[in-house]
């Protein structure tokens, strides 16, 4: 709460005017708490603001506040924890109602009375038993007394009678009211929150979420290890010898054993300039977000390799990373020549047969293939398998030992064990965050520095040495980590129901921070193009903190909570669209060192682009919108799921304008003039939010299992079979068809919706933009099936323009 909370006492028939600071007969063996409870728990009423005294309402009784329960601790039957007197004093201060010009202050001469009986009471008065029978008592506070002892009674001091508390006691009883009151407060604080549309989950309640966000450029925090011992070097040869075949030594001190047991065929090379040219693109577009590898070393065994003509001689599992490299390569290629994606599948299978599954001897090179293997997956929009191929990549690196800072190890060896397992760390918070899924690194877990603010090019086993006039970094392995570092708290966060503006204040002051290590171009103030390859480090970014306020769309919020998030999606996808915008200028200029655009996207900024154009939309902000389609165009069917993305985009934008021929505000910049939220269209603006178990709200009471797509029980004929137990149902019920793929009429079609939503007007749309009305003027070719044809200049009947979604689509 704001401030103290105002009570009287139930002993008084009316508020007094006077106040009585409890302190001056505070003692020793009665504390008096800090804080906003001080003269409300220990004295005989509470300090009066000066004022009027505001009144809230009770939410559950309808009372005033004042009237809680918790508000008077003590009633006239309890005994009052302070000092022998205290009660005589607050009776006096309360109901001696005549005001003296000091405000209220007790009469000297009534003080000096109350201290002179304070005084003259028996210091050490009797335990109960001694009380009853009349004779002295000579316990202490910590033994009973003799009678009661050799009597072999219970000394106790409970008589109402009986002044005589123990400091002990006093401190007992008081810690007990303070608890109950603060959870009184957190109750009310919580319903005052709710009222106001608020929740804030950083009260005194056990729902309290302490965010622990770590510094930026902060290390891990380091575990201390075992003290050196002496030389103990017989011990250790005899804990390997006698100790194998029942456990391993820690792995920085294990001898990795031989694989001659399995020896697959060798695949043949792919010709030299194509496999220079997939490792080329390959360093463009993942090296420069998790170098994995240390580029010097990998160029060196590469061209070895090449100089011999074959992979014989060459051990498996570098043969697996070589191909795992190129598969990649293959997705971020600009080259039109190379067959995406067949020819990735090709060479990701071949890098699967040269693994092998029995192995128990695993080396840093096996975790990098699996985590290739992962990122090429859910290029190829197969999530569940990349999630698979992740956990191995986990699970095979914390059997490496790449999550404890151990050596010492050779320069290039220890850096690269480090950004290894960095690389990693990284991945996995993209993939849980992304899919909603559970994190399998633990950051308690992580007992790593940092990767060195280095390129690996001037990493060296004689050290680090980067020559003058060059910039040390160019990779963005720091700032994407200092921003992941944070998707373990804010995993935690999404699990409330409803993230308090404390809370989203926090995180957004984190993402600030993070943010500004970026370099200049990638800042959101900056206007020069930027290098499209720069924008998937900065959308690691710029997706978390959409992610971040998007969780408050859920019905368990309040709908002025609801209403702030849908604006604060729609400033983080403008920011966003800045940024795109800028890469688009870049993409598009006349610098040949500059790539296109659509190869150097990856999956995860296909999606972040989906997701900031429906809450464009949504809110009419037709531009951006536009800039966001153009961008998703120019990557086409370079992505599966840029794919799925335009053909949901068209259909929401079938339903948005729908709507607003309908009469509604939804799908212009007067959507806030809407008095009730549309729950459908929010659903389809909340995007893969319905993907969450946790978060999700569409699929409550739903069917499942077995009896989705499947004939219900109730209808006539019995209960059927599912087709997934006959054998006959469609493949990848998730994946798109090809059929699917192709007939939702491409980016051509969404655009010309925008147009159509941007000109439809029933007395809400806004003014349409110069560059709407060109695109979608006289002359424009946009795609006509379907029953929607681009204006040609000319003015249709209103009503035949009134057409269902069915049409639409």
């Amino acid at each position: 709460m704001a401030g103290p909370i105002q009570n009287t006492y139930s002993r008084s028939p009316a508020p007094s005017t006077k106040s009585y600071d409890s302190s001056s007969v505070s003692s020793a063996a009665s504390p008096r708490p800090q804080g906003v409870y001080e003269g409300g728990l220990m004295g005989a009423s509470p300090r009066p603001l000066s004022g009027p005294h505001p009144q809230h309402m009770n939410m559950q009784t309808g009372l005033p506040m004042g009237h809680s329960s918790f508000q008077n601790p003590y009633g006239s039957a309890t005994t009052s924890p302070g000092p022998p007197g205290m009660d005589s004093m607050a009776s006096t201060g309360s109901s001696s109602g005549t005001p003296g010009a000091t405000g209220g202050q007790m009469s000297a001469a009534n003080m000096q009375a109350q201290k002179r009986a304070y005084r003259q009471r028996r210091k050490d008065p009797s335990c109960d038993a001694c009380r009853e029978r009349k004779v002295k008592c000579d316990a202490t506070e910590t033994t009973s007394c003799s009678e009661c002892s050799s009597r072999n009674v219970k000394c106790q001091f409970t008589k109402e009678t009986n002044r005589r508390m123990s400091s002990i006691k006093q401190v007992q009883d008081l810690e007990k009211q303070i608890a109950q009151v603060k959870r009184e407060n957190s109750h009310l604080r919580s319903m005052l929150s709710m009222r106001e549309g608020q929740m804030d989950v950083d009260t005194e309640g056990p729902q309290q979420i302490a965010l622990q966000l770590p510094e930026i450029g902060s290390h891990p925090k380091r575990r201390q290890r075992p003290p050196p011992p002496q030389d103990l070097s017989r011990v250790r040869s005899n804990i390997r010898n006698f100790g194998r075949g029942i456990f391993k030594p820690p792995a920085p001190y294990r001898q990795i054993g031989s694989q001659a047991h399995f020896n697959p065929p060798r695949p043949d090379l792919p010709p030299k300039h194509l496999a220079d040219h997939l490792l080329s693109s390959y360093y463009a577009s993942v090296h420069i977000i998790i170098p994995i590898l240390h580029w010097p070393t990998f160029e060196q065994e590469y061209e070895a390799v090449y100089k011999a003509g074959s992979l014989h001689g060459v051990p498996p599992v570098w043969s697996s990373l070589f191909f795992s490299v190129l598969a990649v390569g293959t997705l971020f290629s600009s080259e039109p020549s190379v067959q995406r994606p067949h020819k990735g599948k090709e060479y990701i299978e071949t890098s699967r047969v040269l693994i092998d599954t029995w192995n128990d001897e695993f080396v840093i090179d096996h975790a990098r293939s699996a985590i290739l293997v992962s990122i090429f997956l859910t290029e190829m929009n197969l999530k569940s398998a990349a999630w698979t191929w992740l956990a191995s990549a986990v699970r095979i690196s914390q059997d490496i030992g790449l999550h404890n800072e151990t050596g010492p190890w050779p320069m290039i060896e220890g850096e690269m064990r480090r950004r290894v397992w960095w690389g990693i760390y990284v991945w996995d918070r993209h993939m849980s965050l992304e899919l909603g899924r559970p994190l399998l690194i633990e950051d308690a877990d992580c007992d790593v520095s940092l990767p060195a603010a280095i390129d690996d090019h001037y990493i060296h086993d004689a050290g680090m040495l980067v020559p003058n006039g060059v910039a040390p970094l160019t990779n963005f392995i720091l700032p994407i980590i200092h921003v992941v570092r944070a998707v373990s708290q804010l995993i935690k966060t999404l699990k409330s129901p409803v993230i308090s503006p404390s809370t989203l204040q926090t995180f957004d002051t984190h993402f600030n921070a993070c943010m500004a290590s970026f370099p200049p171009s990638c800042q959101i103030s900056a206007h020069e193009p930027l290098d499209p390859r720069m924008l998937a480090p900065v959308f690691h970014l710029m997706n978390a903190r959409l992610i971040l306020h998007r969780h408050n769309l859920t019905t368990s919020c309040p709908p002025e909570i609801r209403s702030n998030a849908i604006e604060q999606c729609i400033r983080a996808s403008l920011d966003s669209t800045n940024l795109l915008a800028r890469a688009m200028t870049a993409s598009n200029s006349s610098n040949p060192s500059t790539p296109p655009f659509g190869p150097t996207a990856n999956s995860m900024t296909c999606t972040h682009i989906w997701r900031c154009t429906l809450f464009l939309l949504f809110g009419g902000h037709f531009d951006a919108a536009l800039t966001c389609i153009r961008a998703s165009s120019s990557i086409a069917a370079l992505r599966d799921v840029n794919v799925a993305c335009g053909r949901n985009l068209a259909f929401f934008l079938g339903v948005l304008i729908e709507k607003r021929r309908a009469g509604g505000l939804i799908g212009s910049t007067g959507y806030r003039g809407e008095r009730e939220m549309d729950e459908e269209l929010i659903a389809y603006v909340s995007g893969d939010l319905q993907a969450s178990t946790e978060n999700s709200w569409v699929w409550t009471g739903s069917e499942t299992g077995m009896n989705i797509g499947g004939v219900s029980s109730g209808s006539s004929g019995g209960p059927k079979i599912g087709a997934t137990l006959l054998g006959d149902g469609r493949e990848g019920t998730t994946i798109l068809t090809d059929a699917e793929a192709r007939d939702w009429g491409g980016w051509e079609r969404v655009e010309y919706f925008v147009g159509v939503l941007a000109r439809e007007q029933g007395g809400y749309a806004q003014p349409v933009h110069s560059n709407v009305h060109s695109r979608y003027g006289s002359g424009s070719s946009g795609g006509s099936a379907g029953g929607l044809a681009p204006d040609r200049g000319q003015e249709r009947n209103r009503g035949n323009e009134r057409m269902s979604i069915t049409n639409i689509i």
